[in-house]
């Protein structure tokens, strides 16, 4: 076969393999009959690409430590990085995360046969448990943290900052009756959020199939069913004898009430720990990044500092080498020089005149940073920053100079999604579990609102424990027409008060009504003419647009 023959063959997209008829297929590149360019080895663009292949837990447990410790030093010390977990914690979770009691009155009312469990019941449960749950998760005197330092919007607010940075949230849930008394506390259920990096195998020992990274887990099912924690953190070394000691924590009780609560975002499936924060992907490019960032401010610097210099006609080696070997002459010019020098101190407007000596002249510096590309480069690397982050470009950089509202209403709405299932999926994930047991006590303390021959607690916790959960809301950027789209979506039967309340205020409905009417009345009772906003014209109306004065 000639040269033509076999590059004609090699180039065919069908290749006779071996035997008459016998036919394989190409892939684009790839010149040895793989089907798919990404398998391709011996190419040149593939050929040293050979990463590697693991489980879920083989591929993170071993570097978990190193990853976390890289990311928190960018986010302790990186103006971006900062940035970027403060926009995601304040756009998602706040310190005001909240539920919102939604009992499903009808999986009640079918398991117990009772038609009590109706829409009226379920508000005026919901109304109670939300009351009952204010009294314990805002207070004041902070009985609902094992620590007595956070409220629980705000141990919310840590518990996801851990997860998007460290990988893993992580809380035990003590039950701590000695503190209920008059003036004290008036539920024995506490939460205490635990540091990530104290789940470990005790004494440090390799994974075993039982035991993931401090995760104990069923050899058949591989369902999580108890918890190593050390005593105190590895570097806690005014508790030395502590972090050499781990606890073991059962998941839950015999009867489902929740001992842990672990939650991790699950990449893979049978993955058993987390470690890998938002801002993983991007670790290396904001690392260089930073360095590039501090070389051009150096430059900089120098350049500043260093912007103009006096020559002379000597050079320094030269003048050096006269004045040690009693050169006369140019000892007597470099005394000829500084003595000028020294009376030539003249100004002008408070600017000085420089006057040169004989022989000399001013050379300046030219200040060449940034670089004409620093700006775009950096723009670029923060849009691949943003992307990994799921946040915007502009919420990285708060550089909003280049953005117009089309394109910042887009960006932000693409973000805002991201914003709304991460903090679903947390809720769902970790507060949700700590409301169920605390829902648990509250049941059996407190005169909840519950008809004949209700179901137990424990028999359907579910249907009692359903809510949504309140936190910080999407908000405005042009209030004005965004309002009134949100009206006509609401007249058009397309939306409803209680969606545009928590998506763009995140506030309940019921209370935004309630202070609606407290506030109208306030207007009556003081015989003052109430305003538009109370309702007094038709909400179409809301199609145009103030006039302007």
């Amino acid at each position: 076969m000639g040269v033509g023959d076999f590059i004609r063959r090699m180039a065919s997209p069908l290749v006779p393999k071996s035997g008459p008829g016998r036919r394989i297929i190409n892939a684009l590149t790839s010149p040895f009959g793989t089907p798919y360019d990404a398998a391709d080895v011996y190419g040149q663009r593939m050929q040293g690409w050979q990463p590697y292949l693991g489980s879920a837990d083989t591929e993170l447990s071993p570097y978990r430590d190193r990853i976390v410790s890289r990311v928190r030093d960018l986010v302790r010390n990186d103006g971006w990085a900062s940035g970027a977990v403060t926009r995601t914690l304040d756009n998602a979770i706040g310190v005001k995360l909240r539920p919102i009691s939604k009992p499903d009155y009808r999986a009640l009312a079918r398991l117990s046969g009772n038609p009590a469990f109706d829409a009226v019941w379920a508000k005026e449960y919901a109304q109670a448990v939300d009351a009952h749950w204010r009294t314990w998760a805002d207070d004041p005197l902070r009985y609902n943290d094992t620590e007595r330092m956070l409220t629980f919007g705000q141990q919310m607010h840590l518990a996801f900052r851990h997860l998007i940075v460290d990988g893993d949230a992580l809380a035990l849930l003590p039950w701590m009756e000695d503190r209920v008394g008059l003036g004290a506390a008036q539920y024995a259920t506490t939460v205490q959020i635990i540091d990530p990096d104290r789940l470990s195998n005790p004494q440090q020992t390799f994974d075993l199939k039982n035991l993931r990274n401090g995760v104990e887990i069923d050899p058949n099912s591989g369902a999580p069913v108890a918890y190593w924690i050390r005593k105190a953190h590895q570097a806690d070394w005014y508790s030395a004898a502590d972090t050499v000691t781990w606890d073991r924590y059962e998941r839950e009780t015999g009867w489902g009430r929740p001992n842990v609560v672990h939650m991790f975002e699950h990449h893979r499936g049978s993955q058993h720990r987390g470690g890998a924060g938002i801002l993983t992907p991007v670790l290396q490019r904001l690392k260089m990044l930073i360095k590039y960032d501090g070389t051009e401010l150096d430059a900089a610097i120098i350049n500043a500092t260093f912007a103009a210099y006096i020559e002379s006609p000597f050079d320094p080696a030269m003048t050096a080498e006269g004045l040690e070997g009693g050169d006369e002459q140019l000892a007597y010019y470099q005394d000829q020089r500084i003595a000028f020098h020294q009376h030539r101190n003249i100004s002008l407007a408070g600017s000085r005149m420089p006057i040169l000596f004989p022989g000399e002249k001013i050379n300046t510096v030219s200040a060449a940073r940034p670089a004409s590309n620093f700006r775009d480069f950096e723009r670029a690397v923060l849009n691949n920053v943003a992307s990994g982050a799921g946040l915007s470009p502009m919420q990285v950089s708060n550089d909003w100079s280049d953005v117009n509202y089309s394109s910042a209403r887009g960006s932000l709405l693409e973000a805002w999604k991201t914003m709304k299932r991460r903090r679903d999926d947390f809720s769902i994930g970790f507060p949700t579990l700590i409301r169920l047991a605390w829902l648990e006590e509250s049941m059996e303390e407190d005169a909840l609102p519950l008809p004949r021959g209700a179901p137990p607690f424990i028999q359907a916790r579910a249907a009692y424990a359903r809510a949504i959960w309140l936190g910080p809301g999407r908000g405005w950027i042009d209030p004005v027409a965004e309002k009134q789209g949100a009206v006509l979506g609401m007249d058009a039967g397309l939306s409803t008060l209680e969606t545009e309340c928590a998506e763009n205020e995140g506030a309940d409905w019921e209370e935004t009504l309630d202070q609606r009417a407290i506030e109208v009345q306030a207007f009556k009772d003081r015989n003052l003419p109430t305003p538009e906003w109370a309702g007094q014209n038709l909400a179409s109306k809301t199609d145009r647009k103030p006039e302007a004065e």
